[in-house]
C-alpha cells in the first residue's frame, strides 16, 4: 500500500520510517481493508438513492462531531454538489442518534427513514457510514496520539458505563436481557435481512466464505455486500492476528467499548471470550456489572486499569484519550504494536456497537 492510498497515514502525518508505520505495516490486513471500506463507501457518483454528495456531507458532519477537523476537511474538500436538503435532514437525524446515543435507538427510528423514502439497502449503507466514521475518527485520534500529538485538553474524569435499553421484551415478543451478561444471546433485526434466495451464486459464496450465510445480522449487512466484505476483513485483520497485544486484551478492549456504548450483545460475546482466554472471569464480570454512570477503570490490576482507561476514553464521543494514558501503558511494558492493537480493537467496536444497537436488539436464548 502506498501513502497516496492510505488516508489515515496522510491525515495523521505518519512518517514512512516511524515505529507507528512499521506497526501498521505489520497489521497490513487491517490497514488495507480499513482503506478498502472507505473506498466502497465513498466511491461512485451522485446517482441512485444515496448519492455520493450526501455521503460526503454526512461524513464531514460526523467527523466534526468527533472533533476530527482534518478528517472533516477531507470530506468537505471532496463535495462538488450540495445534497438535497430533505434527504440530508433525515440522514443527519439518524447520524446524530448513532453517533451520540446509539443505545437509545428504537425500531421507530428505522421506520421514520423508510417513510422518508429510504430503501432498506440505503438504510444499511447509511448506518454503516455513520458507524465507519465513528471507527475511522477513533483510529485517527489514536494514531495522532501515537505520533506525539496530544490534541485537545484531556478529560480529568474517568469514562463511565452507559445506560441501556431495559424493555422486558423485544419487538417480536422475545425476552430481552435485563443486564449485561456473559451468557450467549440471540439478536434479531428491526429491518428485514436479505433472504438467501435473493443472492446470486457468487454472493452466496462470499457469505459462505466468512460463515455469514445463516446469520440474520450479516445477511442484513449484506444488503451492501462489498462493504460487508471489507468490514469483515478489517475485523479479522484486527482481532485474528499473531503477536502484539494478547487476544484476551483485545477482547477486553471490545468489552470496554461495548460498556461505554451500552451494547449488551457485543459485550456478552467479547466478555465471554476475554474471561475464557484470561482465566479471570471475576475481573471481567466486575467490569460488565458496572452500573450506568459509574467509572469503568476501577478495581483491576495496574495493567488492566491502564488498558481499560485508554479504551474507555477512546470510546467516548468525542474521544478523550490522551498521551498521558499512552505513557502509562508504555510504563506497563506495551510495545508500539501492542498499542496499535489496543487502539484498533477499541475503535472497531465504535463501528460494531453502533450497528448492533441501531439495526436490531438482543434476546435471551433460554425461556
Amino acid at each position: 500500500m502506498t501513502q497516496s492510498q492510505d488516508l489515515l497515514q496522510k491525515l495523521a502525518d505518519i512518517a514512512a520510517d516511524s515505529p507507528l508505520a512499521e506497526a501498521r505495516l505489520t497489521r497490513e490486513a487491517a490497514t488495507t481493508h480499513t482503506q478498502g471500506s472507505y473506498d466502497v463507501l465513498f466511491s461512485g457518483n451522485d446517482s441512485g438513492d444515496f448519492p455520493l454528495s450526501l455521503r460526503l456531507a454526512l461524513a464531514e458532519q460526523i467527523a466534526r462531531w468527533h472533533g476530527e477537523e482534518s478528517l472533516a476537511a477531507h470530506y468537505a474538500g471532496r463535495i462538488t454538489t450540495a445534497p438535497a436538503e430533505d434527504r440530508l435532514a433525515s440522514a443527519l437525524a439518524h447520524a446524530e442518534l448513532l453517533t451520540f446515543k446509539p443505545a437509545s435507538a428504537e425500531p421507530s427510528h428505522l421506520q421514520v427513514l423508510e417513510q422518508a423514502g429510504w430503501s432498506k439497502e440505503a438504510i444499511v449503507t447509511l448506518s454503516q457510514l455513520v458507524a465507519f466514521i465513528s471507527f475511522q475518527s477513533r483510529l485517527l485520534r489514536g494514531y495522532r496520539l501515537l505520533n506525539g500529538e496530544n490534541g485537545s485538553a484531556a478529560s480529568s474524569q474517568l469514562v463511565t458505563a452507559a445506560a441501556w435499553r431495559t424493555e422486558p421484551q423485544t419487538l417480536s415478543g422475545k425476552n430481552a436481557p435485563p443486564a449485561f451478561t456473559r451468557e450467549e444471546l440471540g439478536w434479531e433485526p428491526w429491518l428485514a435481512a436479505k433472504p438467501l434466495a435473493e443472492f446470486n451464486a457468487l454472493e452466496k459464496a462470499t457469505l459462505a466464505k466468512f460463515g455469514h450465510t445463516d446469520s440474520d445480522y450479516f445477511r442484513l449487512l449484506a444488503r451492501n455486500l462489498p462493504l460487508l466484505e471489507q468490514r469483515t476483513l478489517t475485523d479479522k485483520g484486527i482481532f485474528f492476528t499473531s503477536g502484539g497485544l494478547p487476544r484476551k486484551e483485545r477482547e477486553l478492549a471490545a468489552t470496554v467499548a461495548s460498556k461505554v456504548n451500552g451494547c449488551i450483545f457485543c459485550a456478552s460475546v467479547h466478555a465471554r471470550k476475554a474471561a475464557q482466554l484470561s482465566k479471570q472471569p471475576e475481573d471481567i464480570q466486575r467490569l460488565i456489572d458496572t452500573a450506568p454512570g459509574k467509572p469503568l477503570a476501577v478495581d483491576q490490576s495496574p495493567r488492566w486499569l491502564a488498558l481499560i482507561d485508554l479504551a474507555a476514553s477512546l470510546s467516548a464521543t468525542p474521544p478523550t484519550a490522551n498521551v498521558k494514558q499512552l505513557a502509562t501503558l508504555r510504563e506497563q511494558g506495551l510495545s508500539e504494536l501492542e498499542l496499535v492493537d489496543l487502539i484498533q480493537s477499541t475503535a472497531f467496536f465504535a463501528w460494531a456497537n453502533r450497528l448492533m444497537l441501531t439495526l436490531g436488539e438482543p434476546y435471551t436464548e433460554t425461556v
